[in-house]
């Protein structure tokens, strides 16, 4: 089913929407969505960087050297309080930057999403805020899909 979407109708899709709006919305928070930019961008290369095996092969070479240097410092507190504090610090950080990416990603999918239900015919449009229900109406709702899965099993596959 290939469709094509002019421009006309782009406007008339949440994604087109947002769009349009983005303009409008440029002016009112230029220093904060500056920073929120600036962070995005920090945190999706600093996410970029450590999730590659150079990163994890310099974590490891920094764990060896660490170890390597307990002989020569008498295994002492001070030696020990090294890694601890460095790795503590460092995971603290960690938390803030995969989240934002976490949250950047899961509304990106949300919004594809969103954008495929609103298209397709017979989809049900209760789907496209289902994030922000309730967590026993989205139990609810999974429920309900996961008795119409087993039921289109039976009815491809009767035995």
């Amino acid at each position: 089913m290939n469709q094509k979407i002019n421009k006309a109708e782009h406007r008339d899709t949440p994604a087109g929407h947002a769009a349009e709006s983005r303009g409008a919305r440029a002016h009112e928070h230029s220093s904060q969505s500056r920073m929120a930019r600036l962070f995005d961008h920090f945190a999706s290369a600093v996410a970029r960087a450590t999730g590659s095996p150079m990163a994890f092969g310099c974590a490891v070479l920094i764990i060896l050297l660490w170890a390597l240097a307990g002989p020569w410092a008498g295994f002492s507190e001070v030696w020990q309080l090294v890694v601890n504090t460095g790795t503590t610090i460092i995971t603290f950080l960690m938390v803030f930057l995969i989240q934002q990416n976490q949250n950047k990603d899961s509304r990106a999918l949300h919004v594809k999403l969103d954008e495929l239900l609103m298209t397709l015919k017979g989809a049900s449009d209760q789907l496209v805020d289902i994030e922000d229900m309730e967590e026993d109406e989205i139990n609810e709702i999974a429920e309900r899909y996961r008795r119409l899965a087993q039921a289109a099993r039976k009815l491809k596959d009767p035995e």
